[in-house]
């Protein structure tokens, strides 16, 4: 089946030509975008027919209908040849390293060779993945808890259930209302898990992938088979008994349950992993500050505050809230606020703006006003076009306060010293402008 691949923000012909995709498969692939649930919340140009292209929009991850697979990628600066398949196999691997940290999971890559980040699309990737993991893990034996039962038994089994007993059994009493605890692996977390083989056996094109899934499910046959909108995630308990299975659970929500990811199959047009980058830039960032500044005086609260910008004359009703994306807090009060961007700014000489929209700026002037922070600070993502230096682009003064708003860059090219280039690219200089402490 042939696989296609397209950078965010780019297009792919679609024709009869050499590397265009046929029209027939065009229109499948924009109607299964137009069906995924970001059409529902304005996202409806996932994926643009541009008459003689398409083009990506804001996301990136795999469409599969019948007949072809999609791969959008991020645009990542990643020092290989632009449209070679080393470039391709480093974002890939960027790109789960992003989701890795957005959803504090461990992910282990070493089973997989070069060769297989070239070939294999973003979504077979993570099955694999997942399909590693849970095969070792079910090896050592799948998690089990008591369950209470309700049954009637010839003999006493638990204790007796005495208002059934003489409800149910008073005219019959060789049948005993018995109530016990049985060790069982028909649990919530193993029902997640057969949920989640089930889901990507509906969307994996590998053969391997297929069957390693398949032989999966053979291990879950005993275990209650749950659709995903009636899984009971809050029944779910990691503590040291099962905390081999935490990076496990995690990997089933980032397939089934998450907020900047969208997925669907089973529906006849296809199935789709779709990831919008706005908001997994914003919590790939928020991570890796919050664990820059663990252990200090500083607290970080990601999509935090809440405040509302106007009170209704009317009846007091408070409107138009604010979720910065990072709020830095020292001694009670906001010393920083951070708000991502997934765009590409300039470095144009000629424009003092650098890229920069009002829209964005407007923005953190309501931020200064309510939260009184002295530094606010735009994230974007850094790129060639930017020069080598991640870090703080241009400093502003607001007018008429001593409020500096920065405009600030940081390179995901790469997963060396993190936290250390967090701290002294981005952070640089915030105790000193921080609140002081009491």
């Amino acid at each position: 089946m042939p696989a296609y691949s397209v950078r965010e923000w780019e297009t792919l012909p679609h024709g009869d030509g050499e590397g265009c995709i046929p029209p027939p498969l065009a229109q499948r692939l924009v109607a299964l975008a137009k069906a995924s649930s970001f059409a529902g919340r304005g996202g409806g140009g996932v994926l643009e027919d541009r008459r003689h292209d398409l083009r990506a929009r804001g996301v990136v991850g795999v469409l599969a209908v019948p007949g072809c697979t999609l791969e959008i990628l991020p645009k990542i600066d990643v020092g290989e040849k632009e449209g070679s398949a080393q470039e391709t196999r480093e974002i890939r691997k960027r790109l789960v390293h992003m989701l890795a940290v957005a959803l504090d999971l461990k992910i282990q890559t070493g089973r997989m060779t070069d060769l297989d980040w070239q070939r294999e699309t973003l979504l077979e990737i993570l099955i694999r993945i997942f399909c590693d993991k849970l095969t070792e893990a079910v090896r050592r034996g799948m998690p089990r808890r008591y369950t209470l039962h309700d049954d009637d038994l010839p003999t006493l089994r638990g204790s007796l259930d005495i208002p059934r007993q003489f409800t149910r059994h008073l005219a019959n009493p060789g049948r005993l209302a018995c109530r016990y605890d049985e060790l069982s692996e028909d649990i919530a977390l193993n029902r997640i898990m057969k949920a989640t083989i089930a889901h990507l056996a509906g969307m994996s094109r590998n053969a391997t992938n297929v069957q390693r899934l398949r032989e999966l499910a053979f291990v879950y046959a005993d275990v209650a088979e749950v659709q995903v909108p009636a899984l009971r995630w809050d029944d779910v308990v990691i503590d040291r008994t099962n905390s081999a299975w935490q990076e496990l659970f995690g990997m089933a929500q980032l397939f089934l349950r998450n907020r900047y990811q969208t997925t669907s199959a089973g529906s006849g047009q296809g199935a789709a992993l779709l990831f919008e980058m706005n908001a997994l830039f914003e919590e790939y960032i928020g991570r890796l500050v919050a664990r820059a500044l663990a252990g200090s005086e500083f607290r970080v609260t990601l999509q935090g505050g809440r405040l509302f910008c106007l009170t209704s004359l009317d009846d007091d009703r408070a409107v138009f809230q604010t979720k910065p994306d990072i709020l830095i807090w020292r001694a009670g009060q906001v010393a920083h606020v951070i708000d991502t961007k997934w765009k590409r700014i300039s470095d144009r000489i000629d424009d003092p703006k650098q890229g920069v929209s009002q829209a964005d700026v407007y923005q953190m002037m309501a931020y200064a006003h309510l939260y009184k922070a002295p530094r606010l600070t735009l994230l974007y993502p850094h790129h060639a076009g930017l020069g080598d230096e991640e870090g703080i682009r241009a400093r502003f003064r607001v007018t008429g306060q001593e409020t500096l708003l920065e405009t600030a860059s940081f390179d995901i090219s790469t997963g060396a010293d993190l936290l250390d280039r967090v701290r002294g690219r981005i952070l640089t200089g915030i105790e000193e402008m921080s609140p002081a402490l009491p």
